[in-house]
């Protein structure tokens, strides 16, 4: 069996596609994982119906049907950092669609992003992206992503 390749990644499937959470170490991708999993506890208020952890820290993808999956690392299966309380055990769903790629602490981050800003490609996908300047709250960005459209789109 051929090794896919491991990007350093979290991902977390919301509805029906996984976000994929790229950035530095130290980014915050494990919180804005979490915090996208704690989302679903407020969904009486609009915040996610479902949402599910794929994978945290490490993640295989590869493209299969057009589209570019993710899965988690075999080691690390099931199992977040959570910071303040270390490696916790949770659920999580063995493969996903991506549907957004978040990278986090992107210099190319801005107020009123370009087209080629809201696009990367991924082994040969072409996939929505959204750039979160460090220190900026990652996760007011993301929900505010994933329900609404961008005006003139």
């Amino acid at each position: 069996m051929t090794e896919t390749p491991t990007i350093h990644a979290s991902a977390v499937l919301v509805g029906a596609k996984a976000v994929l959470i790229r950035g530095p170490s130290g980014s915050g991708k494990s919180r804005l994982a979490w915090n996208l999993l704690q989302s679903t506890n407020q969904a009486a208020q609009g915040a996610l119906p479902f949402a599910r952890l794929v994978a945290d820290d490490r993640a295989h993808v590869d493209v299969h049907g057009g589209r570019l999956l993710v899965r988690p690392a075999p080691r690390l299966a099931g199992l977040i950092e959570i910071h303040g309380l270390g490696i916790r055990q949770m659920a999580f769903e063995p493969v996903a669609a991506v549907g957004l790629v978040i990278d986090l602490a992107a210099e190319d981050a801005g107020r009123h992003p370009g087209p080629e800003a809201r696009k990367t490609v991924i082994s040969g996908v072409s996939l929505p992206r959204l750039a979160v300047a460090a220190g900026m709250a990652a996760l007011p960005l993301v929900l505010a992503s994933l329900r609404t459209t961008p005006a003139g789109d």
